[in-house]
């Protein structure tokens, strides 16, 4: 066989082989340790330590217009996030209309790796993830974005958190208002960072018993976020120093929760009461998380340092 015909008949092969191997040649689904969007984490190291001991949990790199946007480690038997993880770039300009995204390799890893838009009519996409419908039938409970759209500063980043696996429920005064508002603080933050800002947000389940919306996807008791600037300005104002390199909040979801973790405010206007946030230094939260997940956790290798 000439050297041609050998070169031919390989890529045909190699064609052919393809559609066997569609999670792990062109796969948005990242395996076990989100080999192909690791700069979405300091030093590229995913945080460590959140159980699974049923394999429930599905790293994602969120792909969306021929790039990766952002990581999320997703809980398909909450059809819900557990956490999202990316690089906070400034304030952009939210999309003229809402498009809501969902992820077709969660129901079939053969499928393409880009997210796609709602409507869809496929029970293995159902079965899979959460819908559209899931939170049009949620009145008291809003779509929550884990990486917040008000952290992007293009088009495209900005449109790709509006995919649902990078959504959870949540309570209207804690996404609008009192959450909303540490959105906004970290973002001011950012002007100090000279490098990077590297944040993780994600959600603490109920330590007793499951909360659901539409009895299909799963409520969170707790937000909480943290970030990293391993640079940045020397010469911050007093005030300033205590929120760098690290920083962390956690923020109530339900307003009948207890106090153990955040304090509730009695005091606090009504849009707001309920859904305070704690801020707090980076150890304080993950001895937070390690006490709701039972395990030793770390979100930033090094603590940042």
């Amino acid at each position: 066989m000439s050297q041609r015909k050998m070169l031919r008949f390989s890529a045909g092969v190699l064609l052919l082989l393809l559609p066997w191997f569609g999670g792990l040649v062109c796969g948005k689904l990242a395996g076990k340790n989100f080999s192909d969007c690791k700069k979405f984490f300091y030093k590229k190291t995913p945080p460590t330590g959140f159980p699974d001991p049923n394999h429930h949990l599905q790293p994602i790199c969120q792909f969306y217009n021929k790039d990766f946007r952002f990581a999320t480690l997703y809980n398909r038997a909450n059809r819900a996030p557990l956490y999202s993880a990316y690089i906070l770039r400034g304030q952009g300009q939210p999309p003229g209309r809402e498009t809501w995204y969902y992820e077709p390799q969660l129901a079939n890893s053969k499928d393409k790796q880009y997210m796609k838009p709602f409507p869809v009519d496929d029970q293995n996409v159902r079965e899979s993830q959460a819908m559209d419908e899931d939170y049009t039938a949620a009145p008291l409970h809003t779509r929550g974005h884990l990486n917040a759209a008000g952290h992007q500063n293009t088009v495209d980043d900005v449109e790709a958190t509006f995919t649902l696996t990078n959504i959870v429920p949540q309570r209207l005064g804690s996404n609008n208002v009192v959450w909303g508002g540490l959105e906004n603080e970290v973002l001011g933050r950012l002007a100090h960072c000279t490098g990077e800002m590297y944040v993780i947000t994600g959600v603490m389940p109920y330590e007793n018993g499951q909360h659901m919306i539409n009895n299909r996807v799963v409520v969170p008791e707790y937000m909480w976020s943290a970030y990293c600037c391993p640079s940045y300005n020397p010469n911050l104002p007093e005030l300033q120093r205590q929120f760098f390199p690290t920083h962390a909040a956690v923020g109530r979801n339900d307003p009948d929760s207890n106090n153990e973790i955040v304090t509730k405010d009695p005091n606090a206007p009504e849009n707001r009461r309920g859904y305070d946030v704690k801020q707090m230094d980076l150890k304080e939260l993950e001895g937070i998380l390690r006490k709701r997940f039972n395990t030793e956790i770390t979100l930033f290798e090094g603590l940042c340092k």
